[in-house]
């Protein structure tokens, strides 16, 4: 599969699918007629390409737009907070959102840590911090070392919060503060949102009710 992020003017990304680089290419050129009727123009230098698959990794040309600029191959693209990975198969990075997470709580940290309670500090944790970690992790393929390293950063804020390196301790404290592991978070918010998705009187939603039921009932 090719995908392209095209940022264009005055509105939010659009994010191109296709099953092969001439139909990527093709449906390229339509998005841009479609736009010029809009009066509108994609920022060909601030768009990108990628590639999902077996051969993801192969050298290949450029996407061309109408007036012959390329868009250029990329490892990784974002897309609505979401950071995408050119691999074999679809797959999310997370290290922009661990260092989005620590720059959030040292910042935090930093100005409270030495006057407030750890009660105060977890609550700020809770309330202002954890969502940018969790941010759409639902929408991600999560392998065991996502979640282990996804975890290891609450781990870390705890460990400094309480002044211990001690599993034993940190994790009662996790427990007692109602912090629970990554793969409960995701869980619980994909139940969620298959919930809103079966019962959503969208047309779209409504083509894919039956997957999605299917999806909750296991």
């Amino acid at each position: 599969m090719s995908l392209a992020l095209l940022p264009k003017a005055d509105a939010y990304d659009i994010l191109l699918l296709a099953p092969s680089i001439t139909a990527l290419q093709q449906l390229i050129l339509v998005c841009e007629n479609e736009l010029r009727w809009l009066d509108m123009t994609i920022y060909v230098r601030k768009s990108a390409s990628m590639r999902v698959g077996p051969h993801f990794n192969v050298k290949c040309s450029n996407i061309l737009a109408s007036d012959g600029r390329e868009l250029s191959w990329c490892e990784n693209v974002q897309y609505l907070g979401i950071y995408l990975k050119a691999s074999k198969q679809y797959s999310c990075l997370f290290s922009q959102a661990k260092c989005s997470y620590y720059r959030a709580f040292n910042a935090v940290y930093g100005k409270v840590g030495s006057v407030a309670s750890e009660e105060v500090i977890v609550q700020l944790l809770k309330t202002k911090r954890l969502p940018v970690l969790h941010y759409s992790l639902e929408a991600c393929p999560l392998n065991k070392s996502d979640l282990k390293s996804l975890d290891y950063v609450l781990f870390s804020s705890f460990s400094k919060i309480f002044h211990t390196k001690s599993k034993d301790v940190i994790d009662e404290c996790l427990f007692l503060f109602g912090c629970p592991p990554v793969i409960t978070v995701v869980n619980k918010r994909k139940v969620k949102f298959l919930a809103d998705y079966v019962t959503s009187c969208n047309s779209l939603c409504m083509l894919f009710a039956c997957v999605a039921q299917k999806e909750l009932v296991y």
